[in-house]
């Protein structure tokens, strides 16, 4: 139960925004909720005054339609049966001519919501606001106000449409607003109440703290039972049934069940479900209203599946699915990003001091940990914690560093604020080692299962799995079946992987004139070829470099390259005789550089033993220092100092 002590600490430490609203990137509202309440999504927003009567109503707008709602343990979760919810709920609750519009309802909803709305306001914890609330939907005619006001919409007979159909003439068809906002018939709305009252601050209900205090204190009368709380160790009411809507508000998974009691679940184990665990009900509300609260500011969802990182001295963390581009300052500059003059070392220095910030902003005498934690659900009704995990920060973020600092390649497939694309040298983003592992069109559940997969490479500092790097190599070995831009994606992440694979032989992003590898100088050949063929191409068609053309030789080869490079040479090499006659002079470097990689190769290893995805370091080098001034390497190499003596005074600290 570590993890619910730990988010129950979380809900605690972040007392102080209790049922204060945020704003999501898309528009959406979310908070961190009060105990005993949960969030649903509201279609009707109903305005009262003091009396109990109705002065107006509205649609709820879909970005404003988030409301907290006071719950009790059943009506939490509840699935078909009947139980309301003590204020807020839909029609068939609330609505005493429910029967007359929509026909009967099963059970007796709208005398349950009374009767316990009743209990509230008789209580000594009862608000003048609720009673007014009480007092109007006493009336029983909460539909027909509705309809009178044009909010819903009845047939000739009386009876709530089932959906809306245009009038024949009508030109502009124009939809109701109710039917743009609830996505089964009318009778389904969901209703929610606020007050005027002259003087008070605050009319709406679900954001009126007095009230949600309220009905806390009212609520916590009927909780009687009693047992040690495996979470807290304090004798304390206990929970019987756990939150739901943990993900978004129409998610019925749970983390915590047991109501499988006739079944297999204790036979031979337990007699009753406490047998195995008690959870106290104010460690699972809190514990369950901060993980949501958490997923809502800070989570990434796949297919389902949430990944969740917080920290506890600070809850923003860097994340370790994401990529390096993340820590750059600059990243809005397409100056700063935009040439090869950018060394792996200056970004290896902005990566220290991105992750420097979040080291030392907070308390340096307490003790910080971040929790990783990755949620899927199997079934629509269980969820599990697939990935948990408490490190100290200083591991943590060690670990993160250590990661973009290995798994690194020269990457130009992100862009800008201004949707222009920049370069980066860094590690990519999980969810872009699965587009080069599997391509663009893989199904979002592979992905997942991809990027829950490679947090123990970053977190725990495991090898990456070899069936995602040979993937990834024989994606990257066949650049015909793609277009440019996915092939270079393609290409840069492979390169990235397979430095790490091979981190201890010292590749990196300059050209290697010293190692003797044979799969690495292959690579370089490769290069040289396709270097070639290109230029004389563009000079041919009078277009320049990057401009559309057909494939070089040694692009189309590559495939078969990688399987028998000594065979498939001599293919390209024959290939690039007539491209080096018409350089004339000019050939002389490109023949000269051609035997200088051969000599380096064993005679012994001249041979068709397939390679290893070194051969895509050497070819990527090489081809990026042909492509690179003379000026450019100087000053790359004046740059390559200056920030090795930097990092060496952060590493001294």
């Amino acid at each position: 139960m570590s993890w619910l002590a730990n988010l129950s600490k979380t809900y605690d430490d972040h007392a102080d925004v209790v049922g204060q609203f945020e704003m999501k990137k898309n528009g959406r509202e979310y908070a961190l909720i009060p105990v005993s309440h949960t969030t649903q999504t509201a279609h009707i927003e109903v305005h009262l005054n003091g009396k109990g009567n109705i002065v107006n109503a509205y649609v709820v707008d879909k970005n404003d339609c988030s409301t907290i709602i006071p719950c009790t343990e059943a009506s939490a979760s509840r699935t078909s049966a009947p139980v309301p919810y003590p204020l807020f709920d839909k029609l068939a609750y609330v609505a005493g001519d429910y029967a007359q519009f929509c026909g009967e309802a099963k059970g007796t909803p709208y005398q349950d919501y009374l009767n316990q709305l009743k209990a509230w306001c008789e209580s000594p914890f009862s608000h003048p606001k609720v009673q007014s609330v009480l007092h109007y939907v006493s009336k029983g005619t909460l539909i027909a106000d509705l309809v009178d006001r044009g909010i819903l919409h009845a047939d000739s007979r009386g009876k709530l449409l089932e959906k809306w159909v245009a009038a024949p003439g009508d030109q502009e068809g124009k939809k109701p607003d109710i039917f743009n906002v609830i996505a089964s018939d009318q009778s389904g709305a969901f209703v929610r109440f606020a007050v005027d009252i002259p003087g008070e601050p605050e009319s709406r209900l679900w954001r009126d703290a007095s009230v949600q205090q309220s009905f806390i204190q009212f609520y916590e009368m009927s909780l009687q039972d009693k047992d040690i709380c495996f979470v807290t160790g304090d004798y304390l009411p206990v929970a019987d049934k756990h939150a739901s809507r943990i993900r978004h508000s129409g998610d019925k998974s749970k983390l915590i069940s047991a109501n499988d009691s006739s079944g297999f679940t204790y036979r031979g184990r337990f007699r009753t479900s406490r047998d195995a665990a008690t959870v106290s009900y104010e460690a699972s509300q809190k514990g369950h209203n901060a993980l949501k609260w958490l997923i809502d500011k800070q989570g990434t969802t796949m297919d389902g599946k949430v990944f969740l990182v917080w920290g506890s001295s600070r809850l923003d963390m860097p994340e370790p699915q994401e990529d390096s581009f993340i820590f750059w300052d600059d990243a809005d500059d397409e100056a700063a990003l935009a040439g090869g003059d950018r060394t792996h070392k200056e970004f290896a220095l902005q990566i220290r001091k991105a992750i420097n910030g979040y080291r030392y902003d907070g308390d340096y005498q307490s003790s910080h940990e971040v929790t990783i934690m990755t949620l899927d659900a199997a079934t629509p009704g269980r969820m599990s914690i697939m990935y948990y995990r408490t490190l100290d920060q200083n591991i943590y973020l060690d670990r993160i560093q250590a990661w973009h600092e290995s798994c690194y390649w020269l990457h130009r497939y992100r862009k800008n604020k201004y949707d222009k694309l920049v370069s980066f040298i860094g590690a990519p983003a999980t969810k872009d080692i699965a587009f080069a592992a599997y391509g663009p069109r893989a199904s979002d559940k592979v992905v997942k299962g991809l990027m829950e997969r490679m947090l123990p490479c970053i977190i725990d500092e495991r090898p990456i799995p070899l069936d995602i790097i040979r993937s990834s190599i024989h994606r990257a070995s066949n650049p015909v079946g793609m277009d440019n831009w996915e092939w270079e994606k393609t290409l840069s992440i492979t390169c990235a992987l397979v430095r790490k694979h091979y981190e201890r032989e010292g590749y990196g992003l300059s050209l290697n004139t010293e190692t003797n590898d044979r799969n690495y100088l292959f690579g370089r050949l490769l290069a040289v070829a396709d270097v070639i063929e290109e230029r004389e191409l563009d000079r041919e068609k009078g277009r320049s470099e990057g401009a559309n053309r057909r494939a070089t030789n040694a692009v189309r080869y590559m495939n078969v390259f990688s399987q028998r490079p000594q065979r498939t040479w001599k293919i390209i090499h024959a290939s690039l005789h007539p491209h080096l006659v018409r350089l004339g002079g000019k050939a002389f470097y490109y023949n000269k550089l051609i035997e200088e990689i051969k000599d380096r190769i064993k005679f012994e290893e001249f041979n068709d033993k397939p390679l290893t995805g070194l051969y895509l370091l050497g070819y990527s080098n090489q081809r990026s220092d042909m492509y690179t001034s003379k000026k450019d390497k100087e000053a790359v190499a004046v740059l390559n100092n200056d920030d090795e003596n930097q990092l060496n005074e952060q590493g001294d600290n």
